[in-house]
């Protein structure tokens, strides 16, 4: 056999291997628009996906490949984003502002995304206005892949349980309220999957399960503003999961669930066979909002006992829950190898980024920053922007000093915050809380290790109370009233990716920034091109494309 075809006939090996060893794919289809539902029992204008209020559940394994069409049949622009999801190498498909042009009215965009290296329990919603509001949010799992062990049985079944404060006004008279500079004060009611339990349907069972068995519940907080505590009527829970992390196996009679977070827990059907109640409501609030709904044993003989179980009291048990939880080190997550093989506190931490949350008034309107800054979207993403080697006509980078001015700034700057980060670096984050609300932090593309949550201010000496060994890595922390919270990670996803507040109208009105984390390569080892789908606009519209990366 000459060389010319030997080479050939290896390259065509070579590339059926890869064509063989590819991961699986998952298509979808979405029609996103406005239906008729009634979360409170009263009937209001929401947002539907197929016709689904929530929407509809990915089910999915590590390393799948989603793609979702979606159809925006709505009037407004929208966009999708993907809790959770780290979309390695792949800021261009995140689904917020800062990195995606939203779908205008009538059109439709495709995102193509890679669950790569991830297990666990997230969720998906609209990042645009205040569309989350209305809903189009639903439940996003990730298995583990079958040669991966996972530290329990198989539970019988597995159940998306999607809590939330909601409001009986339309997301457009809450988008007004904003918009006139004005909160949007306390929520109306809670829902567990779309129903309070109040109206048609509210005492209809949303599972059932078989006496004697051990089923899998992965509960998240899609809501807006409010923590909630969850609990199941006479039945303990077992967390075994928290955003992507195997835990530590603790039982628990109820979870604070703070907004953006997500647990999963392990029910034993141990009780007599009847009715029982899920309950969900609402933390650190003055006027308490419950929401119930009814799970049956198949073999059940009555209805759920009207005496529901009580939520605790005041913050102290919730960071004191926070503080029971633990990253399971022997557990294999997405990988064979144990997820305590990685040890971050033996990491030397290269910078130390200090934020501080405010509320204050700009021209007399409400607004939230960031160490002073309160940030705006431009009609240009920055990823766009920063892709097309036009941050010039968009964005500054490094507005805000990597600590705060010891004086809080009486003005606030209103404009595009986004902070440079060098590739691969470890940095630790702190977050600091002045105000007298619990604040809820969520980071895209990453996982971080949440190591602290303490009452005060944050100093170099508080590091002495960090858990450098089992802290669990997660997407989303809270931070407790007049407290400080600290995450240590590494940056080395790049891509640009959105630091924010989950709750609605603090981001919405400024408490969010970005993080670019640039490869010196340009190199496809470390970030994919702009997809060939891209949709292009505001100030890079028309320019010709960079050139691609290389391997």
């Amino acid at each position: 056999m000459n060389r010319v075809t030997l080479a050939s006939l290896l390259c065509l090996l070579a590339g059926a291997t890869v064509a063989m060893a590819e991961d699986p794919y998952f298509f979808f289809e979405w029609n996103v628009t406005y239906g008729t539902i009634s979360p409170l029992g009263v009937p209001q204008r929401g947002i539907l996906i197929n016709g689904q209020f929530p929407g509809p559940n990915i089910n999915s394994t590590s390393n799948n490949n989603i793609v979702v069409n979606v159809f925006n049949n709505l009037d407004e622009p929208f966009l999708l984003t993907w809790n959770g999801v780290q979309h390695r190498k792949n800021s261009w498909q995140d689904g917020v502002l800062g990195t995606n042009c939203p779908i205008l009215p009538g059109r439709n965009y495709t995102y193509h995304f890679q669950v790569k290296d991830q297990i666990g329990s997230y969720f998906y919603y609209p990042s645009t206005s205040t569309h989350r509001a209305a809903g189009g949010f639903g439940g996003l799992r990730v298995n583990s892949r079958l040669l991966i062990p996972v530290p329990y049985a198989d539970p019988e079944d597995d159940y998306t349980v999607l809590i939330g404060d909601w409001y009986s006004k339309t997301h457009t008279q809450l988008k007004a309220l904003l918009e006139n500079g004005r909160t949007l004060a306390r929520p109306d009611g809670v829902v567990i999957n779309g129903k309070s339990g109040k109206g048609p349907g509210g005492d209809e069972p949303v599972f059932t399960m078989k006496p004697g068995k051990t089923y899998k519940y992965r509960i998240c907080n899609v809501g807006l503003k409010n923590s909630l505590n969850f609990r199941i009527q006479g039945h303990p829970m077992k967390l075994v999961e928290m955003e992507g992390s195997h835990t530590v196996q603790n039982t628990y009679e109820s979870l604070d669930v703070h907004v953006g977070q997500c647990f999963s827990v392990l029910v034993t059907a141990d009780q007599e066979p009847r009715d029982y109640y899920m309950v969900a409501s609402t933390r650190f609030t003055k006027q308490v909002n419950t929401a119930t709904r009814i799970l049956r044993y198949t073999n059940g003989k009555g209805p759920a006992s009207p005496v529901l179980p009580q939520a605790p009291e005041g913050w102290a048990w919730s960071l004191n829950q926070f503080r029971s939880f633990r990253w399971n080190l022997t557990a294999s997550a997405a990988r064979p190898n144990p997820q305590g093989s990685y040890h971050y506190g033996q990491i030397n931490i290269t910078r130390t980024i200090k934020l501080v949350n405010s509320a204050s008034k700009v021209d007399g309107k409400l607004r939230y920053a960031i160490n002073g800054v309160s940030h705006v979207n431009p009609v240009t993403p920055l990823k766009l922007a920063e892709y097309f080697g036009a941050t010039e006509k968009v964005f500054k980078y490094n507005v805000i000093p990597d600590s705060p001015p010891e004086q809080e700034p009486k003005l606030v700057t209103v404009e595009p915050n986004v902070a440079n980060i060098t590739f691969r670096t470890f940095v630790e984050i702190i977050f600091e809380n002045h105000e007298k609300s619990v604040q809820s932090w969520h980071l895209d593309g990453y996982s971080f290790f949440a190591v602290a949550i303490e009452p005060g201010t944050w100093t170099p000496e508080k590091r002495k109370s960090y858990n450098l060994l089992d802290a669990v890595s997660r997407h989303t922390i809270q931070v407790f009233p007049k407290s400080w919270a600290a995450i240590m990670l590494t940056f080395d996803n790049a891509g640009m990716w959105n630091l924010r507040s989950e709750l609605l109208e603090r981001r919405l009105l400024g408490q969010e920034m970005y993080i670019s984390v640039l490869s010196p390569e340009r190199s496809l080892r470390d970030e994919y091109n702009l997809p060939d789908n891209a949709q292009l606009c505001g100030a890079i519209t028309g320019l010709p494309l960079p050139a691609p990366y290389t391997i």
